[in-house]
């Protein structure tokens, strides 16, 4: 299980962070959809260049967190903000998204598909957290106690 979640973390890291210097160098295939809600939604109060390279930036950033697994917590809330960014084109713009009820478009399926990275971080994190206690509990020295020996 623990090389699963090793893999699960080079997988977010690579999305993530391919994903996000796409956004950084202006060359994302979703800058429309992200410009498009964008406009829906902050447009008012920050220029989209400067958004579109932040946002790029913070999933840079995100994917770097998950290759360290003592920020797998952090990560994992940073990625949940995230998804719920990413889901919000479902419900703002429809046309984009659906072609008739129940049919996704292809943007649509895009969207839909980060339920199971969604899935992944939460089995990343889980993981992290059973395999942590079991190393805590073993003694990294073992100090040799002269005294001890005396007592018995």
């Amino acid at each position: 299980m623990k090389n699963t979640a090793q893999f699960g973390r080079i997988s977010l890291f690579i999305i993530y962070f391919w994903f996000g210097i796409l956004k950084v160098i202006g060359i994302s295939p979703a800058e429309t959809l992200v410009e498009n809600l964008f406009n829906q939604t902050l447009g008012i109060w920050i220029d989209f260049q400067a958004f579109c390279m932040g946002f790029g930036l913070f999933e840079c950033a995100l994917g770097l967190l998950w290759l360290v697994p003592k920020f797998s917590k952090t990560a994992l809330y940073l990625m949940l903000f995230h998804m719920g960014t990413t889901f919000l084109p479902v419900l703002v713009l429809t046309d984009e998204i659906w072609q008739t009820w129940f049919t996704p478009t292809l943007v649509g399926q895009y969207i839909i598909k980060n339920l199971a990275l969604i899935s992944l971080g939460i089995f990343i994190f889980k993981t992290k957290e059973q395999i942590a206690p079991e190393i805590e509990e073993k003694p990294i020295l073992k100090v040799y106690n002269p005294q001890k020996e005396l007592a018995s």
